[in-house]
């Protein structure tokens, strides 16, 4: 009979479900456009691999609004950065880190430093028993939800910030006797940069993210199916805080709860839990002037009162529970679907995974979740596979939203989809599937996200309590190796985000949609020099501002020193 395990991940008491992860071959060079680390060699004929290759470009990028007439802009560019990839019996790792420095040749917008880059690595101390991971994560977003939303982030682009995560924590997973034990710690940290938002007089204080620390622990003990008891059980209890910045914001979660999986048949099996959770979300008030308005520093965030008491803005308690099943008809699918009551309200969630070879995988995740911007962005970092393909756009060099591996990757975008400090309800569906065929690789990743956020009634930030946000997002990156020493890569990309009152600068609920494509061809003439070109166009459309049609086009050469 199959193993069943009703054990819980490190997230808000979650039922587990089980990933048959396939191992993903480490990706090629790359060119300009793309970020994977380099093709690693055998060591003694076992399955360690490593590659690193720095690198040095310099490029030159024109664009212009050709839907409003804009002047053609141009600014040449220099970038180091390195790609690496490490595999070994006890060790994975990848990172694609790149430092871009701009040189504008316009007087439109000055000269700018770009960072970006992603790293996950897994190392287990003890093999198969005691593992520790970690993960960062650089990269650009926006800051208001209504203002522009270019995804080709080119010189000069508005209402863009920098956004930096990265967790750290072990894992062991263990047992004693016939009894299973897994316990799992992670810390994290995030911060987004945005220290220049400029208010109009009158403007209402704005909802903006500064740094936060988040903390994440979990304990379960249980049983297989089939053991002591013809049923597999286990108990667990989660601890989960998060503390920000802004207004000295605070989240913590307790949660305990015990587990019963029901074995059906080998392949299929009914699962259930009920446990007691508690969640308390807090703040405090905002400093003052003489007339009650609340006082702004000069990053545009509000100045916290440090001596007022915490005023609530989420408490929930009580019974939980949901019931469900669970699918595994071999080690490569697995399907789990539950639906129950949570958050004093019904609550749906699941993942689905199919991983039928090294050149396919997909992965289908539905999730309601009461968190914050921060632990929403190190869970989402944390969800992707220690073997990736990191795609870059080849005109910006920026990283793409959606990161895929040998177990389907995971998409950024709903974790991306507000920079507010205030924590939020979250519920939504995300999607990925990547595919090696031949000399082509495919990814595409699509999604939907709704936040509805919580702060004090009679706090600074009283008039974003009870606000929604929606997006809605679909990406496509696809490449082929036309020979030894060329590729090309292309990329379409659609977003559409649907802001609720409170959640943007003006004041009022704005939807912004946005389109882009872009395609690029890379060349090495020799094993160290190559070339490439890239073309794309960029729609965004703000409901209520102006709309943006930009071309762009680059040349760059690149000498990787490997």
């Amino acid at each position: 009979m199959a193993k069943w395990s009703a054990f819980k991940n490190a997230k808000h008491g979650l039922p587990l479900t089980a990933l048959a992860f396939a191992l993903a071959a480490v990706p090629q060079a790359a060119h300009a456009q793309q970020g994977g680390g380099g093709q690693g060699s055998d060591v003694g004929g076992g399955r360690q691999r490593s590659a690193v290759i720095p690198y040095l470009e310099v490029g030159q990028v024109l664009f212009s609004d050709i839907k409003n007439g804009g002047d053609l802009l141009t600014y040449s560019l220099v970038a180091v950065g390195v790609d690496a990839a490490v595999q070994s019996s006890r060790a994975e790792a990848q990172v694609s880190l790149r430092y871009e420095r701009r040189f504008s040749w316009n007087d439109q917008f000055g000269d700018e430093d770009v960072v970006s880059g992603i790293a996950r690595a897994n190392y287990q101390i003890i093999p198969n028993t005691l593992s520790i991971e970690a993960g960062a994560l650089g990269l650009r977003s926006r800051i208001d939800g209504a203002g522009a939303a270019p995804s080709n982030l080119i010189g000069g682009s508005d209402n863009v910030t920098q956004v930096y995560s990265l967790y750290a924590g072990p894992t062991l997973a263990t047992q004693v006797g016939t009894v299973d034990v897994n316990a799992a710690y992670r810390i994290g940290y995030t911060k987004v940069e945005a220290d220049t938002v400029v208010l109009p007089v009158g403007q209402r204080p704005v909802d903006i993210f500064g740094d936060s620390v988040n903390h994440a622990a979990s304990l379960a003990i249980g049983q297989q199916p089939g053991g002591f008891l013809p049923v597999g059980w286990s108990v667990s209890g989660g601890y989960y805080r998060e503390d920000t910045s802004q207004l000295d914001q605070r989240f913590e979660d307790k949660i305990v709860r015990a587990d019963i999986t029901v074995p059906v048949s080998p392949t299929l099996a009914l699962v259930g839990g009920v446990g007691y959770e508690d969640i308390e979300i807090s703040e405090r008030n905002a400093l003052r002037d003489a007339a009650g308005n609340p006082l702004v520093g000069n990053d545009g965030r509000l100045l916290t009162d440090k001596s007022s008491p915490r005023l609530l803005s989420y408490d929930q308690d009580g019974l939980i529970w949901d019931v469900g099943v669970l699918w595994r008809p071999s080690r490569r699918t697995s399907l789990e679907a539950r639906v129950g009551k949570r958050y004093d309200s019904m609550t749906y969630y699941g993942s689905f995974t199919y991983t039928p070879s090294q050149r396919l995988a997909a992965n289908l995740t539905v999730y309601d979740l009461v968190t914050g911007f921060g632990s929403r962005l190190n869970d989402s970092l944390a969800g992707l596979p220690t073997q990736f393909d990191a795609t870059r756009n080849p005109l910006s060099g920026d990283l793409n939203s959606c990161v895929f591996g040998g177990g389907g990757g995971n998409c950024l975008n709903d974790s991306l989809q507000s920079v507010a400090s205030s924590f939020f309800r979250t519920r939504g569906v995300t999607g990925q599937i990547s595919l090696n065929s031949g000399s082509w690789t495919h990814g595409l990743g699509a999604g939907y996200s709704r936040r509805k956020f919580f702060a004090a009634d009679t706090g600074a930030l009283a008039g974003f309590d009870q606000t929604i946000d929606e997006i809605w997002f679909a990406s496509y990156v696809g490449a082929k190796q036309l020979d030894a020493r060329s590729s090309v890569t292309g990329t379409v990309y659609a977003t559409y985000l649907e802001n609720g009152p409170g959640q943007v600068l003006n004041g009022a609920g704005s939807d912004v949609m946005g389109l882009g494509t872009n395609a690029a061809y890379a060349r090495n003439f020799t094993n160290r020099f190559s070339g490439s070109v890239a073309l794309g166009l960029d729609y965004f459309d703000p409901k209520g501002f102006e709309s943006s049609l930009v071309a762009s086009a680059l040349l760059a050469l690149r000498y990787s020193f490997q």
